[in-house]
């Protein structure tokens, strides 16, 4: 059985919301998010991660959830994005 195809409408399975007000809600929101990183974001592991994870999930569908995570952790390891509730907030 085939995976449905990913396009840039698809809609993300986690909707992710920046610090600044930016909203990730589709595949193409994301890609055209990654395709900005600046050099010294994208030399980080955590990005290449996210990078090759939704470059897989446009392959095989599968793979999206994984790729959302994997984006919504870069970016709050970045501090782009509050992490979940209840975790420990520095100050």
């Amino acid at each position: 059985m085939q995976s449905p195809q990913i396009h840039s409408t698809s809609p993300l399975p986690i909707g992710l919301t920046l610090n600044d007000g930016t909203t990730l809600a589709t595949v193409g929101d994301a890609g055209t998010y990654l395709s900005r990183l600046s050099e010294d974001q994208f030399q980080k592991h955590h990005w290449k991660v996210a990078v090759k994870l939704l470059e897989s999930a446009l392959k095989e569908s599968r793979y999206l959830y994984a790729a959302n995570v994997t984006l919504q952790t870069a970016l709050v390891l970045d501090g782009l994005l509050d992490g979940p509730p209840g975790l420990p907030v520095e100050v």
